[in-house]
């Protein structure tokens, strides 16, 4: 039965790292990963298809959310999703089960990481961050995005961090809008609303502030994830933008920050 083993990911991903990290330090970040529940839910409902396995934990956190706009779109459609990322992982979770509620199945754009999710690889597109791509990784995102299924991508990389006391992406990167030129898809803005901790926005301004690269704040993800039990989230999904169109534009800078600008104006429809 596939099992969440922190010490075995430090050794894969940080062998380095991992040779010096004390007992105590290794506990403390089961912890705070929280191992032990992820270990419980995957002891659970490892056995289920990654859709019902998403909507198990959903209903074992006891999180609720909706989302507007995916029935305007052609369910036939070739589309790549671009969102926000408020959560670094559950919002990736949400999307997934509503797009693939609709369209029949569903691919993600996520960090490898999450490959070691078993019940979820199916629906994952890997990306190492902190390393080479592998060729298999590499050949499941070619046939991903030249294939006819919906893909769901988060631009900015990282989840959303608060500047000058305003929670949101940073700049979004332009691989996606070069990307969906090249296999001809209609990108669709998505906007997903939902915050992190004070905490969790302190820490990671306090990293940038004594210019600390590595991602410290990305540790506590999981912990963010479980605190947010009993909450309902609303999505909203807008016009499709045809590739021919978005080249208009300009540059593919401009091209970014145009759908990025789109995402975030959608939020205006949550407020009415």
């Amino acid at each position: 039965m596939p099992r969440v083993d922190v010490d075995a990911v430090l050794r894969a991903k940080a062998p380095g790292l991992a040779s010096w990290l004390r007992a105590p330090l290794v506990r403390w970040l089961r912890r705070t990963v929280h191992e032990r529940e992820i270990n419980h839910i995957l002891d659970s409902f490892s056995h289920q298809p990654p859709r019902e396995f998403i909507q198990s934990c959903f209903r074992t956190w006891g999180v609720t959310y909706s989302i507007e706009g995916l029935e305007a779109l052609d369910p036939a459609g070739r589309y790549l999703f671009a969102s926000n990322h408020p959560f670094g992982g559950m919002d990736g979770m949400m999307l997934a089960d509503e797009l693939a509620g609709y369209f029949g199945d569903a691919r993600v754009v996520v960090n490898d990481l999450l490959m070691h999710l078993d019940p979820l690889r199916p629906l994952w597109i890997p990306v190492n961050k902190h390393g080479h791509q592998s060729a298999e990784y590499a050949r499941r995102f070619d046939e991903a995005f030249y294939g006819d299924l919906p893909i769901l991508t988060f631009p900015a990389g990282l989840c959303s961090r608060r500047r000058h006391g305003v929670v949101a992406d940073g700049e979004w990167k332009t691989n996606f809008v070069k990307r969906a030129n090249l296999s001809q898809r209609e990108i669709v803005p998505v906007f997903v609303e939902g915050r992190l901790s004070d905490f969790f926005y302190r820490l990671s301004a306090l990293r940038r502030a004594f210019g600390v690269k590595f991602n410290v704040e990305m540790i506590f993800l999981p912990d963010e994830m479980f605190s947010q039990k009993g909450r309902h989230f609303r999505m909203v999904v807008g016009r499709p933008i045809r590739p021919a169109d978005l080249q208009r534009i300009g540059t593919l800078r401009q091209q970014a920050d145009y759908v990025r600008e789109k995402a975030y104006f959608l939020q205006n429809s949550l407020a009415r």
